[in-house]
């Protein structure tokens, strides 16, 4: 008897035979593969399952207990809902570079040693790339060569990490890490890079929005959560974590304030939202990694809705910029009404899924005396709570500019139902998600002093946003981040190789 199936090879096989299928066959074919994947993890026993020796290490494809577990099943619900959003795509290889990407992140989450989480880790990385050059534009071929390059980089400090640990005998198993040394060092580095970690974050809002209008939903899931998984497992505890979180908290918001393209706001939000899990990580506690790991739950399914409700807009009438926008909810109710729920929830507006994750890891900071983070963490939920309302009245609201358009095709609005019930449900009962964190939790979200600061975060955000909304009127400039150095830097090389390839000509 079979008690273990690696999910990711159900979406290797699917992304084998879908070229081959096409209409209702091809729908059934992928979405099949996230329903079974998830029942193959509901089912598994908690253990090591497919383990190979090789070269006198063992190699482990199944590690599964309840860390693996919530992030594997959250990935397959998210992976479930943006397949139905991506039903209409004709592109059949947009939909191989999705199963791959998918299969990739979900392979990595569950391997048990470094070796075979490094494979799935690389495959990940270059199955995602081609959801950025499949948009088939200028733009969306350089960013996507400057994601890969980025990835080459962070995967190339994991594989030095990996291999300096099992040199110096530190093992295979993929465990808690050494707080110390050079191998330890480079592994996190190529960790604190996918995860989106300042200075080494600009990857993300420089190649997310020159994706294809579904590839996108995608890639908002799970690259950084892969990362956040594997700081979670390799790296709890660490005290750098918590300077490096708080301070993401706060930088993307503040990015996100000067974008005008609304796929790059929500793009900086995603790093302030991951500074949180990073800030839980660092912190250390099963309270902590809790929150981490609830939090990383969470955003996969709101922030997910809301890219959905960004692409549908830019689907149905070919702007992605605030300024060209506004009045939408006339002509796409059912659209408005699901951004407006996946706003409410990534602001943690109760009963919403937000509302139950967020304070968790303030209140970690409160229990260990950490004033300071606690205030920057404050900070960047007032940010939070601005950007969806900003959003919200910018593209659906505000000046109505007569932009002929209409709710999207029905299988990207049956996308968004499903992840906006979640939010829903998981809201109002929230046992759900607790049940999936990796350790027991007593943590009781609908207290009157929560909901009294809840209410207080949101009311004091909306007071700022009603004095200052002229000065958030959204213009058209680029604003300079630290891809600005890399970017230059290239330039520099090419044309210093270009000197020396003249040089070399006339002699």
């Amino acid at each position: 008897m079979i008690d273990w199936v690696q999910p990711s090879i159900l979406f290797f096989l699917g992304a084998a035979i879908v070229p081959f299928v096409k209409g209702k066959a091809r729908s059934a074919l992928l979405l099949s593969i996230p329903a079974i994947a998830l029942l193959t993890m509901v089912v598994s026993s908690q253990g090591m399952h497919g383990v190979i020796n090789f070269i006198g290490y063992e190699l482990v494809f199944g590690r599964v207990d309840k860390l693996s577990l919530g992030f594997g099943s959250v990935f397959m619900v998210s992976a479930f809902a943006s397949l139905v959003f991506a039903l209409h795509v004709k592109d059949v290889r947009e939909h191989i570079a999705s199963l791959l990407y998918v299969g990739s992140a979900t392979g990595a989450v569950f391997a048990g040693d470094l070796f075979s989480f490094f494979m799935f880790w690389e495959m990940a990385s270059f199955a995602s790339v081609f959801l950025i050059w499949l948009r088939g534009e200028e733009q969306s071929s350089a960013a996507g060569m400057r994601y890969l390059l980025v990835h080459i980089v962070g995967g190339l400090f994991l594989f030095g990490g990996i291999v300096l640990h099992v040199g110096s005998g530190g093992g295979l198993a993929f465990t808690e890490m050494p707080k110390e040394g050079l191998a330890s060092t480079l592994m996190l580095l190529g960790f604190l890079i996918n995860a989106a970690v300042p200075p080494l974050h600009a990857w993300l809002a420089d190649a997310y929005p020159e994706a294809t209008i579904t590839g996108i939903i995608f890639l908002s899931v799970f690259t950084t959560k892969t990362a956040i998984y594997a700081m979670i497992r390799g790296f709890p505890g660490l005290p750098i974590l918590v300077v490096l979180g708080a301070i993401m908290a706060v930088y993307g918001v503040m990015y996100a304030v000067n974008e005008n393209n609304c796929q790059r706001v929500w793009c900086y939000h995603l790093i302030s939202q991951n500074g949180y899990m990073v800030t839980g990580i660092g912190l250390g506690s099963e309270l902590g990694l809790n929150s981490a790991a609830s939090l990383a739950y969470t955003n996969i399914i709101y922030k997910a809705l809301l890219m959905m409700g960004i692409s549908s807009v830019t689907y149905m009438t070919g702007r992605r910029k605030q300024s060209e926008l506004g009045g939408l909810f006339r002509t796409m109710p059912w659209t408005f009404v699901f951004f407006v729920v996946g706003g409410c929830a990534i602001a943690g507006v109760p009963p919403l899924l937000g509302f139950v994750s967020k304070s968790i890891v303030v209140t970690v900071a409160g229990e260990m005396n950490q004033g300071w983070v606690i205030l920057m963490l404050v900070f960047g939920a007032c940010g939070t709570w601005l950007h969806p309302l900003k959003l919200i009245y910018m593209v659906f609201m505000g000046e109505d500019k007569k932009i002929p358009a209409s709710d999207p095709p029905e299988n990207m609005l049956w996308g968004m139902r499903i992840l906006a019930a979640i939010c829903v449900v998981f809201g109002v009962f929230p046992g759900l998600l607790y049940g999936l964190l990796p350790y027991e939790m007593d943590y009781k979200p609908y207290t009157m002093a929560h909901l009294v600061k809840s209410f207080q975060y949101m009311g004091f955000t909306l007071l700022i946003f009603i004095i200052f909304l002229k000065k958030l009127t959204p213009e058209n400039y680029i604003s300079l981040d630290t891809d600005y150095i890399y970017r230059k830097a290239t330039a520099g090389f090419v044309w210093v190789a270009h000197r020396f390839a003249f040089l070399r000509n006339i002699t």
